[in-house]
């Protein structure tokens, strides 16, 4: 059973060196090797037993005198991280199907190294795996932005990598402080876990840890590199940051901050709701005043990132399936709207909201997808969102009632701005610019209608993902009481 992580986690890897080298082809053998990917990916999860246990276990010395093991496993936790990767990227590699890139071998391969770092942090049970996989991961992003991005992604991108880089940097020094700390002079997850440390220790612990992942997240006020990078980001890379990257940071406080700092998450837990909430309304009232589509779905993103957040520190199970099953489905929300702005941007050369309209006239096919999307996106019943944002909202409001007033208003202002968005370019008169607009067609329509089928597939039915993490959930939360427990 080994051997289907390790050919699960290697296989990106190797598709990337191959994609390297052909040429033209890039495209092509990149979306056979996600394919391929996403097909092992299935068959793990109909052998996945949903319980708490973690499965498909690798463990391999790595660097022996450092105590370092290439030690990777899938619980229920993270199967849905693994899930929302190997379906994300064969979709966004589908979606640059009508795109030309300079560079495709290079564009292509960068993608899929990616996918591969991605799949190192969702699996890693080793501390030092988890970091280099982190790590990993934002390097062919930088470059993905660096190389396709927009005017101004020279500035942006660099503003981006010292964000990302200082947030690892803290949460490096924290990894080494437990490495001594553990009388087993190793790296491994559980070794972590059973680290006994005082309150102060876990304090600053906390702080090195929790600065990567807000960062990554981004939780407010580590949020300001986010919007910029959006929108200068390559369409890909955008759907990659937004739908996938973004995930890491939700997931390394799921997995790591929890269980190992549980005293200090219940002394700043209520700090970090008050900044998630603080995040939700800010984002919320900047969406509102964008005049880019592009840039009003990036703040839209904090905000509903922020719910997640507020919801895991809840520390609740409602609070975390809400976030488990909402990390799936923003992926596939977020993606399914930067894909339709990538399309208008495509054609018409503009994402300015005042620029547009009438869309919905030359492009019925686009404009129903476009509002399936939405719909999921504001959480509306049957659809992929609604049941995310319901149990994360239960969570909250076990946590504090005037706490989930707040946090609500990312539903009320969502349905505002995105609905002002979705009239202002598909509804109205047409002009000089959308006239001859045209409809989708090929990888195009194949793509909407995917991402279209999964809103409300997981809308309509969303209990399998909510078994495959349910046990995995009750047992981290169980873990993390009994060590409160035995603080106090």
């Amino acid at each position: 059973m080994e051997q289907l992580l390790i050919i699960l986690i290697f296989l990106p890897l190797a598709g990337a060196l191959v994609t390297a080298f052909t040429g033209n082809a890039a495209k092509h053998v990149a979306l056979v090797s996600a394919l391929a990917s996403l097909a092992l990916t299935i068959l793990i999860t109909l052998k996945f037993i949903p319980d708490a246990s973690t499965q498909f276990v690798v463990n391999l010395p790595w660097i022996k005198e450092l105590g370092i093991n290439f030690h990777a496993g899938i619980d229920g936790i993270s199967l849905i991280t693994v899930l929302l990767t190997n379906v994300l990227v064969p979709i966004i590699l589908l979606s640059t199907y009508q795109q030309e890139y300079k560079k495709p071998h290079a564009f292509y391969a960068l993608i899929l190294f990616m996918q591969a770092g991605l799949l190192v942090v969702f699996t890693a049970m080793d501390a030092f795996l988890f970091y280099i996989g982190w790590e990993a991961a934002l390097i062919p992003i930088y470059f993905i932005c660096a190389i396709w991005g927009g005017k101004d992604r020279i500035r942006v991108n660099m503003k981006f990598f010292v964000y990302t880089i200082a947030g690892s940097l803290f949460m490096l020094l924290g990894i080494i402080y437990l490495h001594l700390q553990n009388p087993s002079h190793n790296f491994d997850i559980q070794a972590f876990y059973n680290i006994s440390l005082d309150p102060v220790q876990q304090g600053w612990i906390f702080w090195s840890f929790f600065i990567a992942f807000a960062i990554k997240m981004p939780i407010f006020p580590f949020h300001t590199w986010q919007p910029d990078t959006y929108t200068e980001a390559p369409a890909a890379g955008t759907m990659l940051l937004s739908g996938i990257m973004l995930k890491m940071g939700i997931y390394g406080v799921i997995r790591w901050l929890l269980p190992i700092v549980p005293a200090g998450v219940q002394d700043w837990g209520t700090t970090v709701i008050v900044l998630s909430i603080i995040g939700i309304v800010y984002a919320s009232l900047i969406a509102f005043t964008q005049k880019n589509a592009k840039r009003l779905v990036a703040y839209s993103s904090i905000a509903h990132v922020g719910l997640i957040s507020a919801g895991i520190f809840a520390l609740n199970t409602q609070g975390m399936q809400g976030a488990m099953i909402q990390m799936l489905s923003h992926g596939v929300n977020v993606v399914g709207l930067f894909f339709i702005l990538d399309i208008i941007y495509s054609r018409v050369k503009t994402n300015k909201i005042a620029d547009l309209g009438g869309i919905a006239k030359n492009a019925p096919k686009m404009a129903i997808a476009f509002l399936i999307i939405i719909l999921g996106t504001v959480a509306l019943p049957g659809t992929n969102g609604f049941i995310g944002e319901f149990l994360l909202l239960m969570g909250v409001y076990q946590f504090n009632v005037w706490a989930v007033v707040l946090a609500g208003l990312t539903i009320i202002f969502g349905a505002v701005y995105m609905l002002r968005m979705y009239q202002g370019i598909m509804l109205g008169k047409t002009n000089e610019v959308t006239a001859v607009f045209s409809d989708i067609k090929g990888s195009e329509q194949i793509v909407l209608i995917i991402i279209c089928a999964l809103i409300i597939v997981l809308g309509v039915y969303p209990k399998p993902v909510l078994h495959l993490s349910e046990a995995s959930v009750q047992q981290l939360l169980e873990q993390v009481n009994q060590k409160l427990t035995s603080v106090k």
